[in-house]
């Protein structure tokens, strides 16, 4: 039986769900008279864990993945939702209850280099979890600590040694050896293996699937290398800009990725084999502030697949495109504030802030062949730019070239068995489905 199929086979055996997160959001600022937007670093995630599965997130950087993880087990404070722990809201839970749930999540950390202590010893830092939820003696922990390095790899003698005097793998185990300590039940993995050489990465992998066989361990795994993505996943949750784009059990993703989001990162996939007929998909620009998200769908400031008005159904891809970046520039302008000196020179006419707004047109639009009547609408929004009015700029954009993306957050359709599921309009019956359209688009180019 291969690893993977084996895998699977323990998962559907245990079967019980032990983690359910519904509509979980983690806002960071905001609510003052004069504070900015608040940062939605995770914007409304529904999705669960089974016990004994490994559930992988992936995504950009900055996309809400470790704020997610370190929220799952409170290391942050949800500002809504709850993650239900066998049936237990655990958001709710305080004192000597929270002390408690505690013991069953741990996380091992991204970075070996910052995440332990370099003034404890090794076998310190091992026991400190111990130390803190008073786990029987001070002989019971030594012999607990020195039982875990044993475990990860690791030897005896480590024990009084410190962090400086191992190597990134080394410090790696001793984190995981930290995170066993208290016998949990759930670990998040946060990019574990990412600051590793690559032959280390494989032997960190493989010690993580023989410790959870071992002590039966359920893990959320975070991680941006696609490939050992797949290789430990049992299921696989793709995120953007705090929202779950595409949810699905990992060959069945890899192999036939529904949303435009997730296709987009597959494609990036190198390929050993020269021959091969995939086509990569490049997005343009890079994601909005999550202080300021898009209205409708998270990725419709990018998305090859994106359902335009239909008066510009028929545009040419290069002159959307064009569109959809000028429009980012307008968006960034608006966020910006006006001193109160520019504001002045605006109200007399003689605002020069944004007078390179004409450069980016002449950048965008020059080479190609754009319809007068969007050519007019571009020319419009830069005078009002110009005039240091950008948020009416945004706003003559958005009146005439929103369409249902830009508008109306989608919800999470089933695209296939399994509990397969993917972020975007165009799995209803109305539009378009996305394999004819990311295929037209990567041919194109």
């Amino acid at each position: 039986m291969s690893k993977v199929s084996g895998r699977t086979e323990r998962v559907a055996q245990a079967g019980e769900t032990m983690i359910k997160v519904e509509n979980l959001k983690k806002h960071y600022g905001g609510g003052g008279v004069f504070a900015q937007p608040s940062v939605k670093a995770v914007d409304g995630v529904n999705f669960s864990i089974k016990r004994g599965e490994t559930l992988g997130l992936v995504g950009e950087s900055g996309c809400g993945k470790s704020t997610l993880g370190r929220t799952l087990i409170r290391l942050e404070e949800a500002t809504e939702g709850t993650i239900s722990f066998d049936g237990t809201d655990v958001t709710t839970l305080t004192g000597d209850e929270l002390k408690d749930w505690r013991r069953n999540a741990q996380m091992v950390f991204q970075d070996p280099e910052s995440s332990l202590n370099d003034r404890m010893t090794i076998g310190e830092i091992i026991r400190e979890p111990l130390d803190a939820h008073d786990w029987k003696d001070k002989q019971d922990r030594q012999e607990r600590a020195l039982d875990l390095l044993t475990a990860v790899g690791l030897r005896e003698e480590h024990y009084y040694r410190y962090p400086h005097q191992f190597s990134g793998g080394q410090r790696q185990r001793v984190g995981i050896a930290r995170a066993l300590a208290l016998e949990p039940e759930f670990i998040v993995l946060d990019e574990p293996v990412s600051a590793l050489d690559v032959s280390v990465q494989a032997k960190i992998i493989t010690l993580l699937e023989d410790l959870q066989e071992e002590f039966d361990l359920t893990y959320l795994f975070i991680a941006h290398d696609l490939s050992v993505v797949r290789h430990i996943c049992d299921r696989v949750a793709v995120m953007y800009l705090g929202k779950i784009m595409e949810i699905g059990e990992t060959e069945e993703l890899y192999e036939n990725a529904h949303n435009p989001y997730t296709r987009s990162l597959l494609s990036a996939i190198p390929h050993p084999d020269p021959s091969s007929s995939s086509h990569r998909i490049t997005l343009p620009g890079t994601p909005p502030s999550p202080r300021d998200p898009p209205t409708g769908c998270q990725f419709s400031t990018r998305c090859p697949a994106k359902i335009r008005p239909e008066e510009y159904a028929h545009v040419e891809h290069e002159v959307w495109d064009a569109i959809e970046r000028y429009r980012e520039v307008v968006r960034e302008r608006s966020r910006m504030s006006l001193g109160t000196f520019d504001r002045l020179k605006r109200s007399v006419g003689r605002f020069s802030a944004y007078d390179d707004i004409d450069e980016t047109v002449a950048d965008l639009f020059d080479d190609l062949d754009v319809p007068a009547d969007i050519r007019e609408h571009v020319e419009t929004a830069a005078e009002l730019v110009k005039d240091g009015r950008p948020e009416d700029a945004r706003s003559h954009l958005i009146d005439e070239f929103n369409g249902v993306c830009d508008m109306q957050r989608p919800e999470l359709h089933q695209v296939a068995n399994g509990g397969h599921l993917s972020y975007c309009h165009r799995h209803t019956d109305e539009y378009e489905d996305v394999d004819p359209v990311i295929t037209r688009r990567t041919r194109d180019t």
